[in-house]
């Protein structure tokens, strides 16, 4: 009888799991992609100019930060924390979803 219950809740687990690890690898792909960042910002303040390709960049890096801010919204709210597996599903639904569209 209680194999019953916990075989759902175990395999609900696995799948919530699975969706964070997913969600955990994005977020480190997109901070790692904005790296340079800090000097790039740090150049200007020093009174040096950003040269063309510097510029384009930090115009990348700034648009892959700009992607985690769903996730970033969630941790500054109060309790915000106990959303984060929400979020990582919604995320990965909504990527999934649109990956389906494209391949049609």
């Amino acid at each position: 009888m209680f194999r019953n219950i916990i075989s759902p809740l175990r395999r609900g687990l696995i799948a919530m799991r699975s969706i964070e690890d997913t969600q955990r690898l994005y977020i480190r792909k997109e901070l790692y992609q904005a790296r340079g960042a800090i000097r790039l910002l740090i150049k200007r303040r020093n009174g040096e100019k950003w040269s063309a390709e510097e510029r384009a960049r930090l115009l990348h890096d700034l648009r892959a930060i700009s992607h985690l801010s769903p996730y970033l919204i969630p941790l500054l709210m109060p309790g915000g924390v106990l959303l984060l597996p929400l979020v990582a599903w919604w995320m990965d639904f909504r990527r999934k979803k649109r990956k389906n569209t494209q391949d049609r």
